[in-house]
């Protein structure tokens, strides 16, 4: 509760929807990611993960996030 995860950890993505934010996990089989929203003090919502394959993040991958986001934010 009320910890705050920056860089290299977590980064804002603005890039999918005002308040989400990238988590980044490196290991040595690769690089994940998963994008989280949160919604409120007590609630996170995590509604995108994938595998990094390239430097910057495919605009698939971007495209997806938006849409899932606004699925989750309309139901």
């Amino acid at each position: 509760m009320g910890e705050q995860i920056g860089m290299p950890s977590s980064r804002p993505m603005p890039a999918v929807a005002a308040g989400v934010s990238e988590l980044r996990v490196k290991c040595k089989d690769g690089a994940y990611r998963a994008f989280y929203y949160i919604a409120s003090a007590p609630g996170v919502i995590v509604f995108h993960a994938f595998v990094k394959k390239t430097q910057q993040t495919p605009p698939l991958e971007l495209e997806l996030a938006r849409k899932r986001l606004k699925e989750v934010l309309d139901a």
